[in-house]
């Protein structure tokens, strides 16, 4: 991946103070999302590679807390 394709690649965020470690989101996507010691999500792409940019708005969908969200770089200048 190019350093202006990292730029302008979406990343998917946590909200660990809303997450109940359900594991819905490392199940489905494990090549996105792991799980720390105590069950919570640890995004591993980051950005999310091309491959796999299909898969976040399920991922996003599925968590029961709404704790995912995707997050797109903002242009400065």
């Amino acid at each position: 991946m190019t350093i202006d394709a990292q730029k302008s690649a979406p990343s998917l965020k946590v909200d660990r103070s809303a997450c109940a470690g359900h594991g819905l989101c490392y199940g489905a996507a494990p090549d996105i999302v792991d799980s720390d010691d105590q069950g919570y999500p640890v995004v591993v792409a980051e950005p999310v590679p091309q491959e796999l940019r299909d898969q976040l708005g399920a991922l996003v969908e599925m968590c029961p807390e709404r704790a995912l969200s995707v997050e797109f770089p903002t242009s400065k200048g």
